[in-house]
């Protein structure tokens, strides 16, 4: 392979953030085990199936946020856990390569997504839910471009915190009623309180560009007080729906170890740059969870 096709590759492989693409796994099994856990069977070729539409969806989402945000990921002071990729400003290349991997990717996403509803492998609902994810994904980018109007944060919380899970729920059949949508709501909350902490480090490159996020069109006062009070409701719930029966003890209470760093990351917010104790939040609530719900299935 020639030095350039090299260069492309890596550039792909950056720009389709790996390490997202493994959290959007875990959350998508999160709702498989949910369904499992409630006593629905679990069709493995479904899950697969599932999961295959799901992948280059996702891949595609990121590859258009690369090319929308090509001029913002340049002037930003990147840290680990925003700023995009950054492959794009690294290797020189032209965002175009963004935009031709992103069209490809949803080309195979859809056509897994067919494949998988032809063979009814991939019921009506999660088929509705997958579609979801990829037009406002898009949307959070281009067309309508969310995110650079104060609407993504939002966007891409209810995506990735509450209609991703319940996609992996609905995948096995399972009838999404409100008792489902209580269950991941609490990290679909705490997706919020993360957005607003990976946002920060960039609010003068996008500020620079027009890309008005919350960040850069909150008060840093304005902004810590959306965060605690995001933060305390996801951790609250979390705390409050066993009681109610709306939640099992398991999955609610077991997440709750978290709130020494919950509280160790809402003091750092806007304070420094690195979103890292909140982004290690999230991740762990849903990897938590995960395990949480598995237990209750399996064993």
């Amino acid at each position: 392979m020639t030095r350039a096709g090299t260069r492309q590759l890596s550039a792909l492989w950056g720009m389709s953030r790996p390490s997202q693409l493994a959290l959007i796994l875990v959350v998508y099994a999160l709702g498989v085990a949910m369904a499992a856990a409630r006593g629905w069977t679990v069709d493995s070729m479904a899950v697969l199936v599932g999961g295959g539409a799901l992948l280059p969806t996702a891949a595609s989402i990121h590859y258009v946020n690369e090319y929308a945000d090509h001029e913002t990921d340049a002037l930003t002071e990147r840290t680990r856990f925003s700023g995009g990729s950054g492959a794009l400003a690294r290797t020189g290349l032209s965002p175009r390569l963004a935009l031709h991997a992103a069209v490809a990717s949803l080309t195979v996403g859809t056509a897994v997504t067919v494949a998988g509803f032809a063979t009814g492998l991939l019921p009506p609902v999660p088929l509705v839910l997958l579609m979801a994810i990829a037009v406002i994904g898009w949307a959070y980018s281009v067309g309508p471009a969310l995110a650079w109007n104060g609407l993504g944060e939002v966007t891409n919380a209810v995506l990735g915190g509450l209609v991703l899970p319940l996609y992996g729920f609905a995948v096995v059949g399972a009838d999404v009623d409100a008792r489902a949508v209580l269950a991941v709501l609490p990290f679909a909350i705490y997706v919020f309180t993360n957005l607003l902490a990976t946002q920060w480090p960039d609010r003068d490159a996008d500020a620079t560009v027009g890309k008005r996020t919350l960040p850069t069109r909150w008060s840093p006062h304005r902004l810590r007080r959306a965060y605690l009070a995001s933060a305390t409701l996801s951790l609250g719930s979390l705390a409050v729906l066993p009681f109610l029966g709306l939640l099992p003890p398991t999955v609610g209470w077991s997440s709750l170890v978290l709130v020494p760093v919950a509280v160790l990351a809402a003091q750092r917010f806007t304070v420094v740059r690195s979103p890292f104790p909140t982004v290690a939040v999230m991740v762990a609530m849903a990897v938590i969870q995960l395990l949480a719900w598995l237990r209750l299935a399996f064993w």
